[in-house]
């Protein structure tokens, strides 16, 4: 599988479609922020800040303070693929993250998302 298309791809240009998914099931911006501050680390500020600056998702996650530990309690699949048996480590990151907003969108309590 080619992951290249996704180290390059603009984390300020996916955001969008996060919010859109998750308000369209009655869901807000900022549990879509927690959980991305949650899965990364970075502050509200720092966060911005990587939006602002179009940063890709190779750059976003090689800055990120520090990976939630608990992220490896992450499970299931995603576009086809189980994410904890994903090997690239940019492209599970990613994976992680999108799973976490699908969780969020089919309703799943926010302490459960985030592995509380």
């Amino acid at each position: 599988m080619d992951n290249s298309r996704i180290y390059k791809m603009s984390f300020a240009g996916v955001y969008p479609h996060y919010i859109q998914k998750a308000e369209k099931k009655g869901r807000t911006r900022a549990e879509v922020d927690t959980i991305i501050r949650w899965l990364t680390g970075y502050s509200p500020e720092a966060l911005q800040a990587q939006i602002d600056a179009r940063t890709n998702f190779e750059t976003f996650f090689a800055e990120a303070p520090q990976l939630n530990p608990n992220a490896v309690k992450i499970t299931g699949v995603i576009c086809g693929y189980r994410v904890e048996d994903i090997e690239d480590p940019l492209v599970q990151k990613v994976r992680y993250l999108d799973k976490l907003i699908d969780e969020l969108a089919k309703g799943k309590a926010m302490a459960k998302i985030l592995r509380g």
